[in-house]
């Protein structure tokens, strides 16, 4: 078994909106402008954070989570990473010990230090608190230190570090910004690719931010993580078995939820991608297949709504081709779209059923989509309603909850769901699907 030794911590909280991101995001710019190489991973199925984090690194960033990508994926994307970089940066989702797996669980199968993060906004000694309380509720991972966040003064920092053990230090204060604050909407941040002016001068700002706090020497402050290369892998896709075939992606500001580990997939399977927008096109490429992955197109449904020659081009290449729809390309699929504001746009009509945009969430969390193909596994995040649709073929199942998950629905060769796929997960069930063996099991 090979061995790569690299520096490597996961950017850990308590909970979401503590500064993760911007955090993370800092050190990465600061580092990268040194000409340092630093690789960055998101733990959990994430497609906003990544965007920015691939701005400050100027390097690809990829999903890690050991239920929907397998053990055995993250330790080669790991060993890889640690082979060509001067800093491995992971950021964590949610609270450090939230969800199953949680960031500790991949901390500790790893042995990857964490650098708690924590906004220390009114609370000082109790800042420490909280911090020595996370640090020892699992005997089986490892702190860097702590970062406190929006640290209000000189004063106030010393006040946290003082009350800090010596097993804990406190690696860095931040002091408050606005300069570094990245937007939000309903769904996460703000689309890289919709702030690109804007996010260059925060990710300068936050470069900034890191280099005048404790974190300016942070690779002289780290020791290397040993990370082992995968032998016997299961990984291996299917070989070259979507060979001359092309897929269609859309590829536009209402659809962006694309994992790379999703594109290098099919190009592993020996798939041609072309990528078309469903918003400014009115035709779609020449393809064998197509994907329509999730996205914003309710932000954007006047526009899609007026795009009648795109609906149809959609519908003719539907009868004769596969496509796969996941979430806002589910929607896409109906026949409609109804917005928060009550206003109605028809939409491709691929499938009968009309979306409804709601206020709060729906069916979330990891899910396996059980398709007659085969387990897919993946995750499911919206904030919209199916209706009036067709039968299910199938239902997602959920790894540690025995509710039922989303609806999968097929209709000729569409096959549909609100579940994002890793397609990773089961490359021979992806290699069926957009080489055209899907369009059994139907229910209209």
């Amino acid at each position: 078994m090979n061995q790569a030794l690299c520096p490597a911590i996961i950017v850990a909280a308590p909970a979401s909106n503590q500064g993760k991101t911007t955090i993370t995001a800092g050190i990465a710019a600061m580092l990268t402008r040194q000409g340092k190489v630093v690789r960055i991973f998101k733990v959990g199925p994430d497609y906003l954070d990544p965007k920015i984090l691939s701005q400050a690194s100027q390097q690809p960033v990829e999903a890690l989570d050991i239920w929907m990508a397998g053990d055995q994926y993250c330790q080669d994307k790991l060993y890889q990473a640690a082979q060509q970089a001067d800093l491995i940066l992971i950021e964590g989702a949610m609270g450090i010990f939230d969800g199953k797996p949680s960031s500790a669980d991949l901390a500790a199968r790893f042995s990857i230090p964490i650098a708690l993060v924590l906004d220390v906004k009114g609370m000082a000694q109790t800042a420490a608190a909280i911090a020595l309380g996370l640090a020892n509720y699992r005997q089986d991972i490892s702190f860097a230190g702590l970062i406190a966040n929006r640290c209000g003064s000189e004063r106030h920092g010393q006040l946290i570090a003082d009350a800090l053990a010596d097993s804990l230090p406190l690696l860095a204060t931040l002091k408050r910004s606005d300069d570094v604050c990245l937007p939000e909407r309903h769904l996460g941040l703000v689309q890289a690719e919709e702030m690109v002016e804007e996010l260059a001068i925060k990710l300068a700002a936050g470069a900034d931010w890191i280099a005048d706090s404790g974190l300016h020497n942070i690779l002289e402050r780290l020791e290397p993580v040993t990370f082992y290369s995968v032998e016997n892998s299961s990984l291996t896709p299917v070989a070259e078995s979507l060979r001359n075939k092309t897929i269609a992606i859309a590829k536009d500001e209402a659809f962006s939820f694309i994992y790379d580990a999703n594109l290098q997939l099919l190009r592993d399977l020996g798939a041609k991608l072309v990528f078309f927008s469903p918003l400014h096109d009115s035709q779609i490429p020449a393809a064998d297949g197509m994907w329509l992955p999730g996205g914003y197109p309710e932000l954007h449904s006047q526009q899609l709504a007026a795009n009648d020659s795109m609906h149809q081009a959609m519908r003719a290449f539907a009868k004769a081709k596969p496509v796969l729809a996941e979430c806002g390309g589910l929607l896409y699929s109906l026949d409609s779209i109804t917005c928060l504001e009550g206003k109605v746009y028809p939409m491709s009509g691929l499938i009968s059923g009309r979306g409804l945009m709601r206020e709060r969430g729906g069916c979330q969390g990891m899910q396996t989509a059980q398709l007659p193909e085969g387990d897919i596994r993946g995750h499911s995040h919206h904030r919209s309603l199916a209706q009036e649709m067709p039968l299910p073929i199938a239902q997602g199942k959920r790894p540690y909850h025995p509710a039922p998950g989303e609806d999968i629905y097929r209709a000729g060769l569409v096959t549909a769901s609100y579940i994002h796929l890793f397609f990773p997960s089961n490359p021979a069930a992806i290699s069926q699907i957009f080489g055209g063996v899907a369009g059994t099991n139907s229910a209209n």
